[in-house]
């Protein structure tokens, strides 16, 4: 996130009430203000000054609700205002970018996808701006009150302060000051988080792990990575950290990873990696359906289903890989679910029985016995997981105040 200096006191009480508040009334609205008293556990008093505030910024709104088996005047409910509210969503992944105009709802208004050369003479910041300009310019008509920018990307990334180290594939990206110089070219806030930890996010709240506490999130796509909700907060969601399980070595004796180290598990587990040892044991093997078709992961996974062995085979060495990490992660966090975000679930039936085989082996009982592998319901592409950085800004209270503010 890219803000301005830090809240006082009782400024940070206010922006963390009426945060709370928004989320009751987005989460369960209609909602009473004596029921906003109750859960929120604030004074009548307070809650009215909230309301008051949202409702004259047009965030909330009033309705009727009738309780159940009431014959008397309907309750006067509150339920959030999001239509005419906008915030723009990027994901940055090889080669494209995604730019989205999405509602306080997270409702997609419009969406584009274009080419973002790996190479170019113009820094990538700076090719970034010229597209969201072209974006605005092409769909201004569509355009209401735009609030923020959230950007998601791999790389490693400072979130607290904008900047991208580094990023795999744009070599050219160095120290990239991306939050300033948006907020500095827009004029509004800009979040910026690893796609693989606000994917995780945009799970916990509109997708698969919704409700649960303790989620932890693998995504085995180009990159290999983990995102990890703990008491209902992604961990490292502050620093520049990820839970980077891509590099942890399983052969001392492997491929030279990116990284500078050897046998890590992204150059056994990513869908690249995958693709290049199928093709060598293609290469050893004749009675494979693979033979006479293009190699990709949608025909891998489809031989694995259909009884491929070798197309099993492999896809359940990327389970066992997986999962003997997942299983001393599950003795670190004592997770409720298990997600995999990756295009090789489309071989669920044999990549997640082989992951939870390895998970209960190899960590503890009383941790892993009642552990489901499930697939997440978003995948990595679009801008979902940029919605959750917007509503997780308006539900601590940041974005929402500066809304309140005009």
């Amino acid at each position: 996130m890219v803000a301005d200096s830090q809240p006082g006191h009782i400024d940070q009480i206010k922006q963390t009430n009426a945060g709370a508040v928004y989320r009751l009334i987005d989460q369960l609205g209609p909602v009473s203000r004596i029921d906003l008293s109750r859960l929120a556990q604030l004074a009548p008093a307070s809650i009215t000054k909230i309301v008051r505030e949202m409702l004259e910024a047009h965030l909330v709104q009033e309705t009727e609700i009738q309780e159940p088996g009431s014959r008397g005047r309907p309750a006067v409910g509150l339920m959030v205002e999001t239509e005419a509210w906008h915030y723009l969503s990027l994901r940055i992944s090889r080669g494209e970018i995604y730019l989205a105009l999405r509602d306080l709802s997270s409702k997609l208004v419009v969406e584009d996808r274009l080419e973002l050369a790996l190479h170019a003479e113009q820094p990538l910041e700076q090719r970034i701006v010229a597209l969201i300009d072209q974006f605005f310019i092409h769909h201004q008509h569509k355009l209401e009150r735009l609030t923020s920018i959230a950007i998601t990307l791999p790389g490693i990334i400072d979130t607290e302060n904008g900047i991208v180290h580094r990023m795999p594939f744009y070599e050219d990206v160095k120290e990239m000051p991306l939050g300033e110089v948006l907020k500095n070219h827009t004029g509004v806030p800009v979040y910026i988080q690893h796609d693989i930890s606000a994917w995780t996010m945009a799970e916990a709240l509109f997708g698969a792990s919704r409700g649960a506490r303790d989620v932890i999130q693998v995504v085995i796509d180009h990159n290999v990575g983990a995102g990890v909700i703990t008491d209902g907060r992604l961990l490292h969601a502050g620093s520049s950290s990820l839970v980077e399980i891509g590099h942890t070595q399983v052969d001392p004796y492997g491929r030279r990873c990116y990284c500078g180290n050897h046998g890590c598990l992204e150059t056994i587990a990513s869908v690249d990696s995958v693709l290049e040892m199928a093709q060598v044991r293609l290469s050893q093997s004749m009675s494979s359906t693979l033979h006479g078709q293009p190699l990709t992961v949608e025909s891998l996974c489809k031989a694995a289903q259909q009884g491929d062995l070798l197309a099993k085979d492999i896809i359940t060495g990327v389970g066992t890989h997986i999962g003997r990490i997942l299983a001393i992660m599950v003795n670190l966090f004592n997770p409720q679910k298990i997600l995999i975000g990756s295009p090789l679930s489309q071989a669920a039936d044999v990549l997640f029985p082989a992951i939870a085989d390895c998970i209960r082996q190899q960590s503890l009982p009383a941790y892993s016995k009642h552990i489901a592998v499930e697939s997440t319901q978003f995948t990595n592409q679009g801008t979902m997981a940029g919605a959750a950085l917007v509503k997780d800004a308006m539900y601590n209270g940041s974005l929402l105040i500066r809304l309140l503010q005009g």
